[in-house]
């Protein structure tokens, strides 16, 4: 399942920025930075002061895409 980063408000594509990846706003910070380190045990308090994002930047990317997963289940 693809998720259509392009409706979560936190993050941005810009193709001169990390060749188009999604990352946050404003940042170089991929998306992706955030469920790496999750998924190798870092904790949302290390991934804010390693890729400088905020607790909010965090929390929507997370959200977001918990929600996606939920609809995709849920119409699956």
């Amino acid at each position: 399942m693809a998720l259509d980063w392009s409706q979560c408000p936190a993050v941005e594509s810009i193709p001169a920025k990390r060749s188009g990846a999604w990352a946050f706003r404003s940042t170089r910070t991929p998306v992706s930075a955030v469920f790496d380190n999750l998924a190798a045990g870092a904790s949302i308090d290390e991934i804010m002061e390693w890729f400088h994002v905020s607790r909010q930047q965090v929390k929507t990317v997370l959200e977001f895409a918990g929600h996606a997963v939920v609809e995709a289940t849920d119409h699956g």
